[in-house]
């Protein structure tokens, strides 16, 4: 039994990175084909690999609210006191919030060395020419908003924050009832494992999933997207690269020598959100491959739903490089005070954002209205965005899983 399951793991790996070769090749060809023919021929001709995407995130985005539900409670009732909770939660978000501080203030410094949109010298556009609608969001909005009217609403929704917020609530509230409560634990443990086994069919499905993703990627924006923008995307998964370097560094401040044990077990989740440009997509099987590595099932199903919302570190570097490259290319200068309140800004609203596909263009565009850049100047990234999400769900995966190690390790949670 120990053994099948590496292998199925890796053979499942190898059908990804085929899939993603195959489909970049099909993608390409599709692309020459359809050069000088009509768009609307070339969408028919996609719209089925565009489906076998769909399909497959939502099949995951099926899942990921009732599984984070059964989980946190299961992992908070199982602390067995509010003092563990508390403790546990302290740990965890003391690691978030100084991960966040450090992806956003490196994708600042990153963008200001480079200065990649200094050279576009673009006109500023009509105050009416915004294409994406401003999504600011007040203080006082976002404190309400994390509090759910309904947790049937919010999970219908997938609104994994408010999840969270009841999920705690549940599972300290189970906690308290001693005996009483660990039916309801062993009940909910049981449904989360039966949702791991659906994410294992699911799973199966990964590679189709891949292959229709990057066919329609490729064919309708071509390899020529790679030099058109490669400037901005070598900067910026440089800085994606010099993260993943101090995040692997701030692991080995904790578990040492186990680092690339660590990495050998995240790697399929972190390959799945690369190709799927969705981190979320990565959760379910990422929990169990920390468990794998040793994690405690109880810190796991605490840590990793929380990092989901508060610790999403490859799009929060993403945020500020992103933000600044289009204020640098309408030439407005910000000084280093207003970049820093930009920070803070965006450490506050990228909580609690979806590990999905764009959901960080939503976010940009809030900053941008509050800042008086251009909302418009989100178009220069619309065309790129897929490519530069691979790389920054998959280093969400990666910052996750290192937050749940460490914890793990202090919390003595973490078997050899």
């Amino acid at each position: 039994m120990s053994t099948a399951l590496p292998n199925k793991s890796n053979r499942l790996t190898l059908y990804i990175i085929i899939a993603m070769v195959a489909g970049v090749c099909l993608g390409f060809m599709l692309n020459q084909y359809f050069a000088d023919r009509s768009s609307i021929a070339r969408d028919k001709v996609l719209e089925p690999f565009s489906i076998l995407a769909d399909i497959f995130l939502r099949l995951i985005k099926m899942i990921v609210a009732p599984l984070v539900f059964t989980t946190l409670v299961v992992g908070v009732a199982k602390q067995g006191s509010v003092k563990t909770v508390g403790r546990i939660g302290g740990k965890t978000m003391l690691w978030f919030i100084c991960g966040s501080l450090v992806s956003l203030s490196l994708g600042m410094i990153i963008v200001n060395f480079f200065q990649p949109g200094a050279s576009m010298h673009l006109p500023l556009p009509a105050a009416a020419a915004g294409t994406v609608a401003q999504s600011g969001l007040s203080l006082r909005e976002f404190i309400t908003h994390i509090f759910p009217t309904s947790i049937f609403d919010a999970m219908a929704k997938n609104e994994i924050l408010q999840v969270l917020v009841f999920s705690i609530f549940f599972g300290v509230a189970t906690a308290s009832l001693g005996e009483k409560g660990d039916i309801v634990i062993r009940a909910f443990d049981a449904i989360a494992h039966v949702i791991l086994k659906m994410t294992g069919y699911i799973m199966n499905f990964a590679p189709l999933a891949v292959f229709g993703a990057m066919t329609v990627v490729i064919s309708k924006q071509g390899l020529g997207i790679l030099r058109t923008y490669s400037l901005f995307i070598g900067e910026f998964y440089l800085g994606l690269f010099i993260l993943l370097a101090i995040l692997l560094f701030a692991a080995w401040l904790f578990i040492r020598s186990r680092v690339p044990a660590l990495l050998r077990h995240i790697k399929e989740p972190a390959l799945v959100a690369f190709s799927t440009t969705s981190s979320e997509a990565a959760f379910p099987k990422l929990l169990l491959e920390l468990q794998r590595f040793g994690c405690d099932e109880k810190v796991v199903s605490f840590v990793l739903p929380l990092g989901y919302s508060f610790n999403l570190d490859g799009s929060m570097m993403y945020m500020t490089f992103a933000s600044l490259f289009i204020a640098q290319s309408y030439g407005i200068h910000l000084d280093t005070g207003t970049q820093i309140s930009m920070l803070l800004v965006l450490m506050l609203t990228s909580k609690g954002i979806a590990g999905v596909p764009r959901a960080s263009l939503v976010v940009i565009a809030g900053t941008l209205a509050t800042f008086k850049i251009p909302e418009a100047g989100l178009a220069l990234l619309l065309g790129i965005d897929p490519l530069l999400d691979m790389g920054r769900a998959s280093m969400n995966v990666v910052g996750n899983s290192v937050a749940t190690a460490v914890v793990c390790k202090w919390e003595n949670a973490l078997k050899s």
